[in-house]
């Protein structure tokens, strides 16, 4: 079983099961490293020319030797500190120990177990299409869980979603309630600090029912309104009709008997793993590395923006949505299955406090906080440091663009934390685009 499992591995991430030729192009290796129970990341880049290896761990030169399977190097941090490895070779895998500084003790060292997997190679030509017919689903946002597929920026991806409770194109549970996700897609080339773009390139139904729920989340409710709607928040089943392009009540009550909806399809999960020292994050939750972030803005068309917190990024999406209103205030939107088709890019490293969305239209900012003042607040000042890196702007000068052209809208209300998007239409902002200067950020993809 050991070995069919370390096959399997191999498979999945293109490993050779032979030791690295005398001369060989770079190699990149993904490391995980137990320092005191906890994986830390990092990914090894090894050029070996004879016995001799040279090369990175991470942002950390790397010298050192190869024999055989065994494997010795030593990697230097910008301080001049040395973390020593030594690991043998086995079936694809690369495994042993590590020599670290102790971080509390400059007299002191600290051993550390590593194994690593090799990650493949560059494909060669035009990027290709890719698909992925999901056959697990993650509840959490984690980067300790093995990647569903590795991507390359500019390959388009094909693949699926289940609803929020679970639930498959074609009725079957397949996974724990809670927005579960697909994924993680692991990004190649995506480094700690660099920022994950991801186009959204097509949304699509794949059944012809959604649900949701009556009621009012507790954030919406006054006292008043908490008595007069005691005892809703019961399961609503929608017709899902994608000919024609809207949602109607299956049971509607009388007034609301010709009642329907335009379906927008929709994202409301969209995230990267949470950085090193942060523990995996419930998909029900949200943070700087995106999340459950329910905004109803994230459809076909557009590019989102995120932080790469783990190597890989390690992207993970779901909890898909027929139409939702401002705040979702039943507490669900309409949730469904959807068809998803989307490619990544990876742009240089930058500053990113919270998850930024680009329409045609307009520039968003996402503010997630544990009350509305709050993620208003987290909201405006992810627009100031936007503006400031794509724009040259001061803080005086935001201002006075905030103050004339900004457009608040409330994202969430139900979950953990509330959501505020602060948009800023591109109209308002073509004046200032001769001042741009130092921009990383592409034009909409």
């Amino acid at each position: 079983m050991r070995l069919l499992q370390r096959l399997a591995v191999a498979a999945l991430f293109g490993c050779h099961v032979f030791p690295l030729p005398a001369a060989v192009a770079d190699q990149h290796w993904l490391l995980s490293i137990d320092r005191w129970g906890n994986a830390d990341y990092r990914i090894l880049t090894l050029h070996r020319s004879g016995d001799v290896l040279t090369g990175r761990l991470g942002d950390w030169a790397v010298t050192g030797q190869q024999h055989g399977d065994l494997v010795r190097f030593t990697a230097t941090d910008r301080h001049g500190d040395s973390y020593r490895f030594e690991g043998e070779l086995e079936m694809g895998a690369l495994r042993g120990h590590a020599d670290y500084p102790d971080p509390n003790d400059s007299r002191a060292r600290a051993r550390h177990d590593f194994n690593g997997r090799r990650l493949p190679d560059a494909p060669t030509g035009a990027p290709s299409p890719r698909v992925l017919e999901p056959v697990s689903f993650s509840n959490e946002f984690t980067a300790h869980r093995q990647p569903a597929m590795v991507i390359w920026p500019g390959e388009v991806v094909s693949t699926r979603t289940i609803d929020s409770g679970g639930v498959d194109r074609n009725g079957r549970t397949r996974a724990l309630y809670g927005n579960p996700q697909t994924g993680p897609f692991f990004v190649a080339g995506a480094r700690p600090g660099d920022v994950l773009a991801v186009y959204i390139r097509r949304l699509g139904l794949n059944r012809d029912y959604a649900d949701s729920l009556d009621g009012f989340v507790g954030r919406a409710r006054s006292s008043g309104l908490a008595i007069a709607s005691a005892g809703l928040g019961n399961r609503v089943r929608w017709h899902l009709d994608r000919e024609n392009g809207v949602a109607s009540l299956q049971d509607p009550p009388a007034r609301l008997k010709h009642y329907t909806v335009p379906l927008r399809p929709m994202l409301g999960g969209l995230a990267v793993a949470p950085d090193f020292g942060f523990a995996p994050a419930s998909t029900g939750d949200t943070g700087r590395f995106g999340g459950n972030m329910d905004f109803n803005g994230i459809v076909e068309g557009t590019t989102v923006y995120l932080p790469v917190l783990q190597p890989g990024a390690l992207l993970y999406l779901g909890d898909g949505h027929a139409a939702q209103g401002d705040g979702e205030t039943t507490q669900w939107a309409l949730e469904t299955s959807l068809d998803v088709e989307f490619s990544v890019d990876v742009l240089p490293a930058r500053a990113v406090a919270t998850p930024r969305i680009e329409s045609d239209r307009a520039l968003t900012t996402i503010g997630q906080a544990g009350s509305l003042d709050d993620a208003l607040r987290v909201a405006t000042a992810g627009m100031v440091q936007w503006l400031e890196q794509d724009y040259g702007l001061d803080v005086r000068e935001s201002s006075l663009i905030l103050g004339t052209a900004a457009e608040y809208r409330v994202v969430t209300l139900a979950g953990r934390n509330a959501g505020m998007a602060l948009s800023l239409p591109k109209a308002r902002l073509q004046a200032l685009r001769a001042e741009t200067r130092g921009s990383s950020r592409p034009g909409h993809g």
